[in-house]
């Protein structure tokens, strides 16, 4: 879906897909990618109608990998959805030149836009977040910023935004404070960005207020009844999507918590799908943490 100029707008149902591993002694904490595995997955959840794949985010365990398995990722994902979906491809980065040099290396690699933080693990001020955002546009690509106020300690806000939106390049926003009162606020302060819906357990309230995408983890469980719910919230059958909704909010409620990957690798794991374990810093779930995942589960299979 493109704008009047062409330029990708990054809407629809984008899965934040998660990465699968196997074991292997030589690999970093024992577990590589399973480049396989994954490219399956990639092609799976298109298949079952979400419009793309978004490699290399927090549920892809980005911050664990090493350069080389990074872009191995992206161009894994690049390549299983060519000519039938999207890929936004993660580019964050502790500062403006590793941001950009990931953008430009998802370029070269086909990508169809990127998504990016501001700079991570450093509380960057107002102008810095700006220049940021400048560099990693020099990529040349659509970029999706990602507002992420809880783990950055940075509030993209209406007005931040709407100053980063006048950045050639910058189309869309990720939205993840969890305040749904945003999407109106941005839509005003910043009329031709694209507002995705960033947590799965506000993603109705956020598209029935005008979000026109849904950067996503749980379509990783549930592609096809995540697509459902997304068009029957544009389409404004509110009855039937409140109905979907309350079956699956209460698993949805995981990607908003501090274990989300190992709740929706679990998740994967109980619908027969392959999620398998986590690199550190993520350790096992609990398993009271365990026990109540699999509950949510059973609801929203019910």
């Amino acid at each position: 879906m493109t704008t009047r100029s062409g330029t990708e707008r990054l809407d629809g149902v984008i899965v934040a897909t998660a990465l699968p591993y196997a074991e292997d002694p030589e690999a970093p904490a024992g577990l590589r990618p399973d480049l396989d595995k994954f490219a399956e997955h990639c092609r799976w959840v298109v298949e079952n109608g979400c419009r793309g794949v978004g490699p290399n985010g927090s549920l892809g365990e980005y911050s664990s990998l090493t350069d080389a398995e990074r872009r191995e990722v992206a161009r894994t994902a690049i390549a299983a959805v060519k000519d039938k979906g999207i890929a936004v491809i993660g580019v964050h980065g502790v500062g403006a030149h590793q941001a950009r040099h990931w953008a430009e290396l998802a370029a070269e690699d086909g990508a169809d836009g990127v998504l990016c933080l501001p700079p991570t693990m450093y509380r960057a001020n107002r102008g810095e977040v700006v220049h940021h955002f400048r560099e990693v546009a020099k990529a040349g690509l659509p970029i999706m910023v990602y507002n992420n106020p809880i783990d950055t300690k940075v509030d993209l806000t209406p007005d931040l935004l709407a100053e980063l939106g006048q950045i050639e390049n910058v189309v869309a926003v990720k939205e993840f404070s969890g305040d749904v009162r945003r999407v109106l606020e941005i839509r005003a302060a910043a009329p031709h960005l694209t507002v995705v819906a960033g947590a799965d357990d506000v993603v109705l309230e956020s598209l029935l207020m005008g979000a026109t995408g849904w950067f996503a983890g749980y379509p990783n469980v549930f592609p096809a009844e995540s697509v459902q719910l997304f068009t029957l919230a544009q389409e404004g059958r509110l009855d039937e999507a409140r109905a979907l909704y309350e079956k699956l909010v209460p698993a949805f409620r995981w990607d908003s918590r501090t274990e989300f990957v190992q709740a929706i690798k679990r998740s994967m794991d109980y619908v027969g799908r392959y999620g398998g374990p986590c690199r550190p810093p993520r350790g096992p779930l609990s398993a009271e943490q365990l026990a109540q995942v699999d509950a949510d589960m059973k609801l929203a299979t019910s």
